[in-house]
């Protein structure tokens, strides 16, 4: 199976930069590729728990129903660990559909998958 990789750094201090990765995903699985998205630095904001939920930006819906529709369609959610303990935010701070990963996670999903994009 053809795999894709997002990387999302940015966070909710850019909400604008965080709807394309759920987006994609979900055109992807829809395409019947595997579709991961591996949120590190800022990004990691974006899937702490609630914060989907205060992000609407123009005519689209909520983040959080974007997010919640990628999942819905098997796109795999990670975290990284080392950005929860550089920015201070507990594991269990995070979605629960979310795995908390480290780099050699983020290195394998980028070495199997087929294309790497990030935003």
């Amino acid at each position: 199976m053809t795999k894709i990789l997002y990387v999302q750094t940015s966070g909710t201090d850019t909400p604008e930069r965080l709807y394309a990765p759920f987006v994609l995903g979900t055109t992807a699985a829809a395409m019947d590729v595997e579709a991961s998205i591996f949120f590190m630095i800022r990004g990691i904001t974006a899937v702490r728990k609630g914060e989907a939920e205060k992000i609407r930006l123009g005519s689209f819906p909520s983040l959080a129903e974007v997010m919640q529709q990628a999942i819905g369609a098997g796109v795999r959610i990670y975290i990284c660990e080392q950005s929860s303990h550089l920015l201070g935010i507990p594991p269990g701070d995070f979605i629960p559909e979310g795995t908390i990963a480290g780099g050699a996670t983020l290195n394998d999903l980028a070495l199997e998958a087929d294309a790497v994009l990030t935003f």
